[in-house]
Parts: structure tokens; C-alpha cells; sequence
């Protein structure tokens, strides 16, 4: 029988602590929690969780100031939990280092969800090390810059070939429009959403099965895309 998973919640809101104690039972869940961001951070270092559960609205420190922060010392997934819908909101967070973020109210189910996907990729490293990454007979090969679908080959260009391997050494995580320009065109292309959009759609006429509704690469309306994996 595997060991319960460590999870930090920092959150202000008691009513949210007791639902997410509630989510998961005692045997598969230990939960350490605090109401405020400086001591949240503190008890992330003295219980090295395996994840973090974190509200932006907190009453000492902002929620991305915590993000940063531990960012300077830990690796550990991060996922944001707040009434703060805005697309500008998720992408500060994302872009800050958070793994995902949920708008509340939120069902059990899909916390449960993101849950299972950050702890299955921090286990696995991330981002991924792999010379190659499968999922859903998609194969993205990084070593021989190959990508094949179902043993067949799909004929990316070199940049179509760099935003693919990027979002598959992430999978599983959102990564932002920003993220994505700044590492395959580089720091002064951070703005050009629309370039991005079009070579993401030709990527998608290629890969997927049915472009309409995407099986590899979903899009995160406003912020960016994600790559799914089984």
C-alpha cells in the first residue's frame, strides 16, 4: 500500500480548508495548512510536501509572491486555487512558476484530476528528461527531432517541431503564450500571439485526428496550451 500524499494548502478561507480535507480520506491524504502566505511558505520547507494548494488572496502576502518565492528553493507542483477568474490572473500565476490553476468554485472531481496529472509528472521529473514522449500513439522524439503518429511520421517544420517539444516536455502543464514565444522565437517575440496561433493550428492539421476537437494539445482559452497525456 503506497504512503498517503503530503499536501500543503495555504489558504485563508477555513470553509475551503474543511472541503479539501474532506476530498480526499486520511489514508490517502495527510493535509498541513495555514491561513497566510509567510507562514506557508515556512511550513512547505519543514514538511516537503508533494504538493502545494495555494489561494492568490491572501491576507498578509499576494499568492504570486509565495509562487515566487518558492520557486527560488523547490520544484514542488504548485496548484492555484482562487475566486480570481481573469485571464490575466491565471497567466501571472502560470508565469510566476504555479503547475495549474483552478477558478473556484471547483467540483472534486476536476481537483482530483490536476491532482493526479502534477504529482504524476513531479514523480516522472519535471520537465520531462526522457530522450522521447508518448502518449495516445503520438511519439515526439527529442533527440532525433522526430515526431510520429500511429509508427507514421509527421512533417513539422523546425519551429512547429520546437513548440511540440516544448509543450511535451511540460505535458501536463499549462504553459502561457509568453512562456511559449520566449523559448522558441525568443525574448523580443514575447507579443506575437497571432504568429503563435497560426503555427499552433498548422501543428494541429497535422496531429490531430480531429483538429476541431483536439486529443493532444488543448487550448487554454487566453492564456495558452497544454499538452494532455495518458
Amino acid at each position: 500500500m503506497s504512503d498517503p500524499i503530503k499536501i500543503v494548502v495555504i489558504e485563508d478561507e477555513v470553509p475551503i480548508r474543511r472541503f479539501l480535507r474532506s476530498s480526499l480520506a486520511p489514508e490517502d491524504a495527510v493535509f498541513f495548512e495555514e491561513g497566510e502566505g509567510e507562514p506557508g511558505i515556512r511550513l512547505v520547507a519543514q514538511k516537503n510536501p508533494d504538493i502545494v494548494l495555494l489561494d492568490l488572496g491572501l491576507p498578509d502576502i499576494d499568492g504570486l509572491e509565495v509562487v515566487r518565492r518558492l520557486r527560488e528553493w523547490t520544484a514542488v507542483p504548485v496548484i492555484i486555487l482562487s475566486a480570481r477568474g481573469q485571464e490575466q490572473d491565471k497567466i501571472a500565476a502560470l508565469d510566476a512558476g504555479a503547475d495549474d490553476y483552478l477558478t473556484k468554485p471547483f467540483s472534486v472531481g476536476e481537483l482530483m484530476a490536476r491532482i493526479r496529472v502534477a504529482l504524476r509528472h513531479s514523480k516522472q521529473g519535471q520537465p520531462v528528461s526522457e530522450p522521447r514522449f508518448e502518449s495516445g500513439g503520438l511519439v515526439v522524439d527529442f533527440e532525433r527531432h522526430l515526431v510520429t503518429l500511429d509508427g507514421d511520421e509527421v512533417r513539422l517544420t523546425p519551429i512547429e517541431f520546437k513548440l511540440v517539444a516544448e509543450l511535451a516536455r511540460h505535458a501536463g502543464k499549462v504553459l502561457t503564450h509568453t512562456h511559449l514565444l520566449r523559448a522558441v522565437w525568443g525574448p523580443a517575440f514575447e507579443d506575437a500571439t497571432h504568429t503563435l496561433r497560426v503555427h499552433m493550428g498548422s501543428i494541429r492539421q497535422k496531429i490531430e485526428p480531429e483538429p476541431s476537437r483536439p486529443k493532444f494539445i488543448r487550448t487554454e482559452t487566453g492564456v495558452g496550451y497544454r499538452m494532455l497525456s495518458e
